[in-house]
């Protein structure tokens, strides 16, 4: 890998439905501000309009929110669900919080969850044409002059007959990075379309906390054949790959935490399971195509896709996991309840001053011994 492996934060977030929602506002507050103040170089907010345990139902507002509390780290919408707005209204609004955020901003998008969906009464579209199209106006709208008229087959935009440059009227606000944000998109499939497609016109993405080893490479493949096809240096820097991880200063602590049925990470692959289940998707947690049914169990789930010991430990499992899936550019630490503060905070603090560093050290001295 030519630059440094970089570690940033990602909460979708999952909490148990039963708690205040004050408090896990707050406790998701809390950690991206933490993530801020020990040098995670980003984070990624969700974001679900009808969903009581993940529960940011506005991934701008809760960036926006966080602005003057973390004066380093990049954010990024993970991802902001284009399929639900109008692209005159999200154009404006993420152009609004690039300004907030003095252009730390990654504009992540995808379509939105099938329960959005239906929520707004969008069941029968194709909200994946849906999201594209949408991103596609929104590139224009910070791209041409006013007055604007864009057509396409799901949106319109105007600003004709409202349009005086002299007093701003029809006249869209910009976002500060120009031409816009970075761009990034998520993918969960192996064979989708979108980890090329984002090589192809050199964005960025991110593969799932949730999916299995041979999703991810594929996702990097993907990823590297776009940038090739684009004549695009063919470098993976800008693939991040979200895991769940949990770093203790001792093993017994670590697998207690990280592998309890009924702890912050059971929770969280019991409702992903299910969520991927009555999608058709459950073989996206899989390792590798044709693993057997019983390695989908919850108690096997937190076994293989949840990184978890002491830093020494939790750096050899990162190594090895890059070496399976290929190198990429960002590790994204997911964040899930905490179930028991102390140890949540104490994880974050070691991936950051122990993990990443030992990490990075082991990954220079092997490109030290490749080029001799």
């Amino acid at each position: 890998m030519r630059d440094p492996l970089k570690l940033g934060f990602f909460i979708q977030p999952v909490h148990p439905p039963a708690r205040r929602y004050a408090d896990v506002l707050l406790e998701d507050r809390e950690a991206v501000v933490l993530a801020d103040r020990l040098g995670y170089r980003e984070a990624f907010i969700g974001e679900h309009l009808v969903d009581s345990a993940e529960t940011i139902t506005s991934s701008l507002a809760f960036i926006a929110h966080l602005a003057d509390a973390c004066p380093s780290i990049t954010f990024g919408t993970g991802v902001l669900p284009l399929a639900n707005y109008h692209p005159a209204m999200a154009a404006a609004h993420v152009a609004m919080v690039d300004h907030l955020v003095q252009g730390r901003l990654v504009l992540g998008f995808g379509p939105g969850v099938p329960a959005d969906a239906e929520a707004i009464g969008d069941t029968g579209s194709d909200r994946n044409r849906k999201a594209q199209e949408a991103i596609e106006q929104m590139l224009r709208i910070w791209s041409e002059e006013p007055p604007y008229r864009i057509d396409g087959e799901f949106y319109t935009i105007r600003s004709v007959r409202s349009f005086n440059r002299d007093i701003g009227l029809g006249v869209a606000v910009r976002p500060l990075q120009r031409p816009h944000p970075p761009v990034a998109i998520t993918s969960i499939r192996p064979g989708g379309a979108g980890p090329r497609a984002a090589g192809n016109r050199g964005w960025t993405g991110i593969s799932a906390t949730y999916v299995g080893a041979y999703v991810v490479r594929a996702h990097i493949e993907g990823y590297l054949e776009g940038r090739r096809a684009a004549g695009l240096s063919p470098i993976a820097c800008g693939w991040r790959v979200a895991r769940s991880i949990f770093v203790a200063d001792d093993e017994t602590t670590a697998r207690r935490y990280a592998h309890r049925g009924d702890g912050a990470h059971g929770f969280y692959f019991r409702v992903m399971r299910a969520k991927l289940a009555s999608a058709g998707a459950l073989d996206v947690m899989r390792d590798r195509p044709g693993q057997p049914d019983s390695e989908l169990v919850p108690e096997r789930c937190l076994e293989r896709l949840v990184i978890a010991g002491t830093p020494g430990s939790v750096a050899d499992q990162i190594l090895a996991f890059r070496r399976e899936v290929g190198e990429f550019g960002t590790l994204l630490y997911t964040g899930h309840d905490w179930v028991e503060p102390a140890l949540a905070r104490r994880s974050m603090e070691l991936m950051a001053r122990e993990v990443i560093p030992r990490v990075n050290k082991a990954l220079a001295r092997r490109s030290r011994l490749r080029k001799h």
